[in-house]
């Protein structure tokens, strides 16, 4: 169980950091960043990554509740495939795009245009893959050994002839 809760923890902190460096790499595209300078690059990457942790800071604290739900979820019904994880990332981060709109001021630019969208949507499902990388694709392994029930014949046990030369 402890070791079960761990994976669950470890999965979604990468996950966060897969997700802030997505949504970075939306800001400050590969393209961008190849093309910088190489006395500037160092300086660039580094920006980007600090960048990057915050993105993943403030992913993980919003998502945090949902991404536990999701897991628990997961866990519960041992749901190990990719897909699960994946659209599991893209809901929350749905939600997340939602309350960035709902949050707006009247006189702010808004957030609500397609690229912004296609950023969080992405970012949502890089988070739930790598989650899912992680820790979801053993969702139906168990941490707990299981003692096995020695009064009882299994039903796939076959009676075996042993047959010994002389």
């Amino acid at each position: 169980m402890l070791g079960r809760m761990i994976r669950v923890v470890f999965g979604f902190a990468v996950a966060c950091l897969a997700a802030g460096l997505t949504i970075v790499l939306f800001v400050t595209t590969p393209v961008e960043l190849a093309n910088t300078p190489s006395n500037a690059f160092s300086d660039a990457l580094s920006s980007n990554g600090l960048l990057a942790l915050a993105a993943a800071t403030h992913s993980a604290v919003f998502a945090a509740p949902f991404a536990l739900i999701g897991a628990a979820i997961g866990e519960w019904r041992q749901l190990a495939h990719w897909t699960y994880y994946a659209v599991v990332g893209v809901i929350i981060a749905g939600l997340g795009f939602l309350a960035q709109h709902w949050s707006e001021g009247g006189t702010q630019a808004s957030i609500l245009n397609n690229y912004a969208l296609v950023a969080f949507l992405t970012m949502g499902l890089v988070g739930g893959v790598v989650y899912w990388l992680v820790a979801g694709q053993f969702a139906r392994t168990y941490d707990e050994p299981r003692t096995p029930d020695l009064g009882k014949p299994r039903s796939n046990d076959t009676p075996r002839v042993v047959v010994s030369k002389t």
